[in-house]
């Protein structure tokens, strides 16, 4: 198990020395717990990054700390990574004691985050020691991200989110949903993110969502260049040529190849680093015209700083900003979606949403539980329709089925689990579990009555004489789910999803369903067995014969 720390530094403006104008640095760091080098890059680790606005660069510093404090302490100490200003200014960020308790080995990356690369984001990664290492309740991933999380909400410069790995790989960047909120109206990236500042002011309030963060790079201050198309055509001077003179001047242009000591090197041309630094720089630049001449930029081009998005996102050619989250404890992921889509009903119209990663194929899949329940629940009542050559019987076993749904969704609710895919499948067993219980009373009352004892006395006899094999093979399964409700290690929460609503539902199934059953069936068999016995068919072989 590992966790995922997004960093994302605020922009705060601050002018830099002439002589650090320029400089960021980047870079990766392997650790282990003792703060030492290790290897090349791993799978897991701690990234932070560099943080530039016009021309200051906030430079990142990133050191090992202790992670290896113990007994889940959430201690922090000045050793960890943290965000630096110019002039001394830093603000501690997710160095030492502690910050997952049992941690085994991290990673730092400066400048590269989810969302794309740049100055102010970064990540981090964080491996965890093997779960028998981990057998506190306070080791487990979730109370640890919740540790660091209450903790990273202190820095006030910068924005960091711990968050668990997605439950399927590639599905997605994290665990939760993942929602893609749209401009369909075209009202622009002003509007689009005012909207998404309110979307989250209101999920700030909600008590089923819970961690939902931007997953985006915020404005930043941004040097845009406004050109005269009239004035500049009146100079002769081509568009093309107004583009490839500020691309290569303060980007690069690639111009040919060359050979060096015998391998081959690409020649780019691009001005100085001094030279190109400066909003004033620009005023340096000389375009050739039409008549072939050197026309300055000045003449049909001016500057002036805005606030704007460094990345143009766009979902399904909309404009876009990306939104993930979590839902609540005790919540599903298909609760947190609904509350989140009822909120985004509140947005200005031309505001709309999409989901994508795991949480689109959950929402279509969603769709298709409700029919695929109902055609199953229809063809077990058809199978024991043809089974019982009757149709009152099939009613009388399906009127006790609530009674196992019964104990499935007390069991969970009182241990606080969410309503999820395992929660489904859990009950799906005790249905066939409470089915079998049914039909073991049912079917022999049903054979007592052919024999031509009354249907009280038959019924009664029934439940008498089934209910120790219906006790022996409901302990049977209770006790082969029960190591499910109490797992512990890797993957127990989806063992714990299914033995919890398994063994809830086998409590109330053995208990409820011997007393119910037999009533079920005496009153489905009073009221409806006569009205249907000219349409039934006679269950006894014998008597078809004669």
């Amino acid at each position: 198990m590992f966790l995922f720390w997004r960093f994302h530094a605020r922009a705060v403006p601050h002018p830099s020395p002439p002589g650090e104008r320029g400089k960021a640095r980047r870079g990766v760091r392997v650790t282990n717990g003792e703060g030492n080098r290790t290897g090349p890059p791993s799978t897991f680790g701690v990234q932070c990054s560099a943080f530039g606005v016009r021309r200051s660069v906030f430079g990142v510093r990133s050191a090992a700390g202790d992670l290896e404090a113990g007994v889940g302490d959430v201690e922090f100490d000045e050793a960890g990574a943290g965000v630096g200003g110019v002039g001394g200014e830093g603000v501690a960020d997710a160095g030492g004691g502690g910050v997952v308790g049992r941690k085994e080995q991290h990673v730092t990356v400066a400048g590269i985050g989810l969302a794309g690369r740049g100055q102010n984001v970064g990540m981090a990664f964080a491996k965890l020691k093997d779960w028998d290492l981990r057998d506190r309740p306070e080791w487990k991933v979730g109370p640890i991200a919740e540790r660091a999380m209450a903790k990273f909400s202190q820095i006030r410069n910068a924005m960091v989110f711990v968050f668990a790995p997605p439950a399927v790989v590639e599905l997605g960047q994290g665990k939760g949903f993942d929602l893609q909120l749209l401009d369909r109206g075209g009202l622009g990236h002003e509007k689009l993110m005012q909207a998404r500042n309110q979307l989250l002011g209101m999920v700030s309030q909600s008590k089923v969502v819970t961690k939902v963060r931007p997953n985006g790079q915020e404005d930043v201050p941004e040097y845009r260049i406004d050109v005269d198309w009239e004035k500049a055509g009146v100079l002769g001077v081509p568009i093309s040529s107004i583009h490839d003179t500020i691309s290569a001047a303060f980007g690069s242009a690639y111009v040919n190849d060359f050979i060096q000591g015998g391998r081959v090197k690409r020649v780019y041309t691009q001005a100085d680093a001094c030279y190109r630094m400066l909003p004033q720089d620009l005023e340096k630049l000389y375009v050739r015209n039409t008549a072939g001449k050197m026309v300055p930029y000045s003449s049909f081009a001016s500057g002036h700083w805005t606030f704007g998005s460094p990345r143009l996102e766009r979902f399904n050619g909309f404009p876009s900003v990306n939104l993930m989250g979590e839902p609540a404890p005790g919540r599903s992921s298909g609760e947190a979606m609904a509350e989140m889509e009822q909120m985004i009903k509140k947005l200005p119209q031309g505001i709309g949403h999409d989901w994508t990663g795991l949480s689109y194929q959950e929402r279509q899949a969603g769709g298709q539980s409700g029919p695929i329940y109902g055609f199953s629940v229809l063809v077990i009542f058809l199978c024991l329709a043809a089974l019982y050559e009757s149709w009152p019987i099939p009613l009388s076993i399906f009127l006790a089925l609530p009674l196992g749904l019964i104990g499935g969704v007390i069991g969970s609710s009182l241990r606080g689990l969410p309503n999820d895919v395992y929660f489904q499948i859990g009950l799906l067993a005790t249905l066939g579990l409470t089915t079998k219980n049914a039909i073991l009373i049912v079917q022999f009352a049903k054979h007592r009555v052919e024999e031509g004892r009354g249907l009280t006395e038959a019924t009664l006899e029934a439940a008498k004489l089934r209910l120790r094999p219906i006790i022996m093979t409901s302990l049977a399964f209770g006790f082969g789910v029960l190591p499910l409700a109490i797992a512990s290690g890797a993957g127990a929460g989806a063992q714990v999803a299914i033995g919890t609503a398994v063994v809830g539902g086998v409590v109330t199934s053995t208990f409820l369903v011997t007393i119910f059953a037999p009533l079920f069936y005496v009153i489905v068999q009073s009221t409806l067995g006569k009205k249907t016995g000219s349409t039934s068919i006679n269950a006894n072989p014998e008597q078809r014969s004669h």
